[in-house]
């Protein structure tokens, strides 16, 4: 276990995944929204989704064990400290609801960018569809909600929905298939 959270730089990601949510939450002050919480989370999954793999991917499909269980519970824990650390910081400034739904999403994000570019690019979906969603122009009806889904609020089904999918499709392609080489 020590050599399999060396090898995924464990204690640099976990820091960055609690320092980008205190930064941002300070930074916003009184402004703090769902913005600047989607931000935050989209950040701390962001930088700890970079040790989605080994430094050696080969080396690591050498193993005599399983990498589900390994890869499966390395992207849920990711996903529930980064929502822990955000709960705590914004002290029920955003309803949890979104925070979680958020979470989940960006996870299978994250989970889908190792699989697609490698662990190291983990970060890419992630950062990227927060920004997509920060700068989409409004439209009452129609793409925005799907676009903008980590911004909507609480009770939109669409959102709910795409970020379910998103996790179901991200953590599972990675359990099972692994970062890219």
């Amino acid at each position: 276990m020590t050599l399999y959270a060396r090898s995924r730089r464990l204690p640099a990601s976990l820091a960055a995944l609690v320092l980008c949510p205190v930064v941002i939450r300070v930074l916003a002050g009184a402004d703090w929204s769902v913005v600047f919480a989607s931000l935050a989370l989209g950040a701390s999954i962001a930088v700890a989704a970079t040790g989605l793999s080994g430094q050696d991917v080969d080396l690591d499909r050498t193993a005599a064990f399983g990498w589900f269980p390994r890869r499966l519970v390395h992207l849920v824990v990711l996903g529930a400290l980064a929502v822990g650390v955000l709960l705590a910081v914004q002290a029920s400034a955003i309803p949890a609801a979104v925070i979680l739904r958020d979470g989940l999403g960006l996870v299978g994000l994250a989970g889908l960018a190792a699989f697609a570019f490698g662990g190291q690019f983990g970060w890419t979906f992630p950062l990227l569809w927060i920004v997509v969603a920060l700068f989409a122009p409004h439209d009452p009806q129609g793409l925005y909600e799907v676009v903008a889904w980590p911004l909507q609020p609480a009770d939109v089904a669409v959102s709910w929905w795409l970020a379910g999918t998103l996790f179901l499709l991200g953590t599972g392609v990675y359990a099972v298939a692994g970062a890219r080489r």
